[in-house]
């Protein structure tokens, strides 16, 4: 498990990150998500030890990291940092080498990866001939190919379509299959939340809130039922406790406490069949939407140079 508690960070006078702990579990896969500026890219670069907290910890397993075992990390960074003239294969081969793997496993490994990622028949291509897409693909297997023990991804799934999205998907979920802790960052809040089993939701430098996805649905889904009978439901507008939201004929979307919902429930059964009924489950993008507000332009561009500036000295 990789574990952080009470990371702290400041650039110049802004305090980034204040207070930072959160857990990102073995074999899981946990969804960091956050506006521009919230501090997503700076608990990363923490983590990986390019930066280093005024407080706090970062630990795997109950230990601090030392610079030997950060070694065994993965991390794909958000912006592209491959080599654009080089053939992909030979790029993916000699970042594992670098790990300590010989040439002929290094090529091997790095040929496999890239055949599971899709992009077995483009290897052998200068990466700059790829799509962005597939760019990003051969980003993805940069990061894995050294076989590493903690995995961080900062918007891998970035200009990637539907479909190479569930192939990256399936390569992740394979690594954090053997017990490696993923964390990866995504602004994509659907994809967020169809992909991951964890999410840690940060704003203004702050975690506001953490769990696995069933968990934030509970604490954060609405009151709101959908109905949908055989008969008109307009006698819902009378029922005590109850706000009618949306109506159609033999369907609505209402407002109630639990024990007026099932009120309503027995109500529908001794008027007619009632084909669906239950609570609505708000969405990622909902849920976000209701614990932080999105910073301002100003402040996301502040907290963007502050952190380009202090990274160039």
């Amino acid at each position: 498990m990789l574990q952080l508690d009470g990371i702290t960070r400041s650039f110049g006078d802004r305090r980034v990150l204040d207070d930072v702990s959160f857990a990102v579990a073995s074999g899981r896969l946990t969804g960091f998500v956050g506006a521009n500026g919230a501090g997503k890219t700076t608990t990363m670069r923490i983590i990986l030890g390019v930066l280093a907290p005024e407080a706090g910890t970062v630990t795997v397993d109950g230990r601090p990291i030392d610079a030997v075992q950060r070694r065994s990390f993965g991390y794909m960074p958000e912006e592209r940092g491959l080599y654009p003239k080089m053939k992909v294969v030979e790029q993916v081969a000699y970042l594992a080498r670098l790990h300590g793997f010989d040439r002929r496993t290094a090529t091997d490994r790095a040929r496999d990866l890239l055949e599971r990622l899709g992009l077995g028949e483009r290897a052998d291509d200068p990466l700059e001939s790829l799509s962005l897409g597939n760019q990003q693909r051969a980003q993805v297997a940069a990061a894995l190919v050294h076989d590493p023990q903690v995995l961080i991804l900062d918007e891998p799934f970035s200009g990637l379509d539907p479909m190479a999205v569930d192939v990256v998907l399936g390569v992740l979920a394979e690594k954090a299959a053997t017990g490696v802790p993923v964390l990866f960052s995504s602004h994509q809040l659907d994809v967020v939340e169809r992909l991951c089993d964890d999410l840690v939701i940060i704003a203004g430098g702050q975690i506001r809130a953490a769990g696995s996805r069933a968990a934030l649905h509970e604490e954060f889904g609405s009151t709101r039922y959908e109905i949908t009978t055989t008969q008109d439901v307009g006698w819902l507008r009378a029922e005590r406790g109850v706000t009618v939201v949306e109506f159609d004929g033999g369907s609505a979307l209402f407002e109630a406490e639990q024990d007026a919902a099932q009120a309503v429930l027995r109500s529908a059964l001794e008027r007619g069949a009632v084909t669906a009924f239950g609570p609505q489950r708000p969405t990622l993008g909902e849920i976000f939407r209701e614990i932080v507000s999105e910073p301002d332009e100003d402040t996301a561009t502040e907290t963007a140079q502050t952190t380009e500036k202090e990274m160039a000295r």
